[in-house]
C-alpha cells in the first residue's frame, strides 16, 4: 500500500499541492504502522495478513527546492517510524509551464544517485547524515558510497583479511553479497585480489581503498583516486524507475543462515531498476 507524500516538505506541499497537508499524509501511514505492530505482538497462531507486502510512498525530485540531504533525511525518518519497505524517487520532468515550477527536469542522475544513497541507508548500514549534509546535493561524479571513502580518506586502506563486516561493506565496490564471501572465505585461508575477483568484487573501484595480506595495487594519490571514479562512474546506465515494467523488480537472496550467524531465512526484495539491483548483487555500489 502506498501513500504518497509528493513532495519533501510541508512549505512545498502547500505551495504545490494544496488539496494535501502532511498530516493528511503521514496520518494514514502511522495507523498502518501501528497496526502491523500490534498484530506482530498477538500470541495467536492463526494471524490474519495485514500489509503482507508492507508500505510504501514516492515523493518528486526536482519540483521544489529542497536538497538531497533534506530529501534523504525524511526518507531515513520514515523509514524508521513506518518501517517502510520502499521509498520511491520521481524526477521531476516539465509538462506545463508554470510560475511555480521550474522549467528544467531534475534529471535521471539525480534521480539515481538518490537510489543508491537510499540502498546505503537499508543495506549497508549509512545514516543519511553521513551521505550528505542537510543543505547538500549528491555529487554527479560518482556514487554516493565512493563520495564518503572519498571524504574519509583517512580511514583507509583497509585490509580486507581482518576488517570488520561494517567497515567492509563501506569499501566501494564490495556489496553485501561480497562482504558475507570475505568474511567466511578469510576464516579458512588469507586472501588475495585474485580470490576477491572470483567473488565478483569489483576490483577496479575497490582496489584504491584495500590492502590484501598487505599489498596495495590502488593510485597513492587521492586526487588520481577521484579521476579514475569520476571516469568510471561516466559508463554509467541510469532510467526512469517504473512499477509496471517485470525487469526492474529483481529478488535477491540474502546471505545464507551460516553466513550471516543466525537461523533466519530471510530474502531481499529489492524493486529498483533493473542497474540498481544488479549493482546490489555483484557489488557494484
Amino acid at each position: 500500500m502506498s501513500y504518497n507524500v509528493e513532495l519533501p516538505s510541508e512549505h512545498s506541499l502547500k505551495l504545490l499541492a494544496p488539496q494535501k497537508s502532511k498530516e493528511s499524509v503521514l496520518l494514514p501511514m502511522r495507523e498502518l504502522a501501528a497496526g502491523k505492530r500490534a498484530l506482530a505482538e498477538e500470541k495467536s497462531k492463526k494471524k490474519p495478513r495485514f500489509l503482507p507486502a508492507g508500505q510504501t510512498t514516492q515523493m518528486i525530485v526536482g519540483a521544489s527546492p529542497e536538497a538531497d540531504g533534506q530529501i534523504l533525511r525524511l526518507s531515513q525518518a520514515m523509514y524508521r517510524k513506518f518501517s517502510l519497505k520502499r521509498v520511491y524517487f520521481s524526477a521531476y520532468i516539465p509538462v506545463v509551464k508554470h510560475s511555480l515550477l521550474p522549467d528544467k527536469t531534475a534529471g535521471l542522475l539525480r534521480e539515481h544517485r538518490l537510489y543508491q544513497a537510499d540502498w546505503l541507508m537499508r543495506f549497508y548500514g549509512f545514516s543519511a547524515e553521513e551521505i550528505a549534509g542537510e543543505g547538500e546535493n549528491l555529487p554527479e561524479e560518482y556514487d554516493p558510497k565512493c563520495a564518503w571513502a572519498l571524504r574519509h580518506m583517512e580511514l583507509f586502506p583497509v585490509e580486507i583479511n581482518r576488517a570488520p563486516l561494517e567497515m567492509l561493506l563501506r569499501v566501494p565496490g564490495i556489496g553485501t553479497v561480497g562482504a558475507y564471501k570475505i568474511i567466511k572465505a578469510r576464516k579458512f585461508a588469507a586472501l588475495g585480489f585474485g580470490d576477491l575477483a572470483k567473488m565478483r568484487v569489483v576490483l577496479k573501484r575497490a582496489k584504491h581503498f584495500i590492502t590484501c595480506g598487505g599489498k596495495f595495487y590502488g593510485a597513492e594519490n587521492e586526487t588520481a583516486v577521484k579521476t579514475l571514479l569520476a571516469l568510471e562512474a561516466r559508463g554509467e546506465r541510469y532510467e526512469q524507475l517504473s512499477l509496471f515494467s517485470e525487469e526492474n523488480a529483481l529478488s535477491i537472496p540474502s546471505p545464507s543462515a551460516a553466513e550471516r550467524g543466525n537461523g533466519a531465512n530471510e530474502r531481499y526484495s529489492l524493486l529498483s531498476t533493473a542497474a540498481n539491483a544488479e549493482s546490489a548483487r555483484t557489488g557494484q555500489l
